[in-house]
């Protein structure tokens, strides 16, 4: 393979004499998994999102871990980078390949199968290109569930959630991907099978590498199964939405709930009247679920699995006692399963409703648990008084620190002037103000290309250093996914 490949501006290309190469994939995947016609390619070079935009020289779909790996071990040989790519739902561009051309997109798509559900581990074994509703509905067969969720369930993949440690509504009690995965199965840069899939409780074997890979964002390998936890069959929810004055509020009313229903509580988000406006006026079905306008909303959520005590009755005591005490001021228990998905929709639908506004700068940070109430209203007052007639907007998951951070343009502007000549300033500020909160500018979408040259800023030095060790060390070409995570 020498002379195969030439390195300009840190990244990698192939040349024309790389056709050896790419005949050598071509026969390794057969027509099903190997494409390099550039309009059959175009849905997996742009994130979903439309604002980043890559090339490469062939789409690779590969059916099984042993074809993942003989994939790695032809493009390390020939220093050729690799791009791995999932539901390719990233909001940080982090599937997308580099715009130069030379990298090879390896899809993990058609390695769907879930292996196993075991109801006597309690674990479900997945390949990377499982979807999540699909792991759902498995693990709902056999009793059980995987108790990990988000908007984008019906395209998202087991890989991908993996690889960016993704949150969802459920981190509140169960941590977030990184805290759902047993063990792991992946092709390391030099193109060998680490086989990590049985799930011990006790391994102490020094490095986890399981851990390592998750939140790596394909940078130091392609993940091809995992087994994952699950967790009881929900029996009974009882959803609620509550109306208040503030976030410090909605903190106090979520321990006073906690402490009547101990962990059943598993969802808590926070939602500005300001952005249920934006739901109501924009998404369809759609209506207040209170009578009067509050400030402030909370979105909360409690389970019990089968054969326990309905948490209905115990959320609606401590809702009750909150509105007594002055925590809260109105509230709406759903009665039917139908009530209780049409609460959810106007949570899950805000960033609809902003990109029919016209879209915004969002930031996805998380702050300390204690401090979010007050960093989203400082925040808030700070982005206004810099950039005068913006609009932010923060909600998110009040249980667990995560604010979603958006910033829309002044009324009667122009949105993508104003974006164009403000965006890069806003982030900057949302951020610093996120950091002097001993928060983090990802909280649950990773860094991936859009967020980089922010996260080398803000950094803290050994964190960098340390990381790009490993990458030097596990990753010595810079083959994998270059460009993202890593500065």
């Amino acid at each position: 393979m020498q002379g195969r490949v030439r390195r300009y501006a840190g990244e990698m290309t192939l040349t024309s004499a790389d056709s050896a190469l790419l005949e050598d994939l071509r026969s390794l995947l057969g027509p099903r998994g190997y494409v390099d016609d550039p309009v059959a390619m175009e849905p997996w070079l742009v994130d979903w999102r439309g604002r980043v935009r890559g090339s490469a020289a062939a789409l690779l779909s590969p059916a099984s871990a042993a074809e993942v790996a003989g994939i790695v071990r032809l493009a390390a040989a020939a220093g050729v980078a690799i791009v791995p790519q999932g539901g390719n739902t990233s909001m940080v561009a982090g599937a997308v390949p580099p715009a130069e051309g030379g990298a090879l997109v390896v899809s993990l798509r058609r390695m769907r199968a879930i292996r196993s559900v075991s109801a006597e581990d309690n674990i479900a074994v997945a390949e990377a290109g499982v979807v999540l509703s699909d792991l759902h509905d498995a693990a709902e067969a056999e009793g059980l569930r995987f108790p990990l969720s988000l908007a984008a369930k019906g395209s998202a993949t087991i890989g991908g959630l993996i690889s960016t440690n993704a949150g969802g509504t459920q981190v509140l009690r169960f941590g977030p991907m990184r805290a759902l995965v047993a063990g792991i199965e992946a092709v390391l840069p030099d193109g060998s099978l680490f086989d990590g899939l049985s799930a011990l409780r006790k391994d102490n074997r020094g490095y986890d590498l399981r851990q390592l890979l998750a939140g790596a964002e394909g940078t130091l390998g392609i993940v091809t199964a995992a087994s994952l936890r699950l967790v009881p069959a929900v029996g009974s929810r009882a959803v609620a939405w509550v109306g208040l004055d503030s976030p410090i509020a909605a903190l106090a009313l979520l321990r006073r709930i906690e402490a009547v229903t101990g962990e059943a509580v598993e969802s808590f988000e926070l939602v500005p009247d300001d952005a249920l406006d934006l739901v109501l006026r924009h998404v369809p079905d759609t209506r207040a679920p209170l009578a009067g306008r509050h400030r402030w909303h909370v979105l909360v959520e409690a389970v019990a699995p089968i054969g326990a005590e309905d948490p209905g009755e115990a959320l609606a005591s401590a809702i009750g006692s909150a509105i007594e005490a002055g925590l809260a001021q109105d509230a709406a228990l759903a009665a039917s399963e139908a009530q209780a998905d049409a609460l959810w929709k106007l949570r899950e639908t805000i960033s609809e409703a902003e990109r029919a506004e016209g879209g915004a700068t969002k930031h996805d940070v998380s702050v300390p648990v204690s401090v979010m109430p007050e960093f989203i209203l400082s925040a808030r007052e700070e982005v206004v008084r810099a950039f005068p007639g913006a609009r932010a907007i923060a909600f998110g998951h009040l249980g667990d620190g995560n604010v979603h951070f958006n910033v829309r343009h002044p009324a009667g502007a122009d949105n993508a002037r104003w974006l164009a000549e403000n965006g890069a300033a806003v982030t900057r500020l949302v951020h610093d103000l996120t950091g002097a909160a001993g928060g983090s500018i990802s909280a649950e979408h990773g860094i991936g290309q859009t967020k980089l040259s922010e996260y080398a800023r803000l950094a803290d030095p050994a964190r960098l250093a340390a990381q790009r060790a490993i990458k030097r060390a596990l990753d010595p070409r810079g083959i994998m996914n270059p460009g993202k995570l890593v500065p």
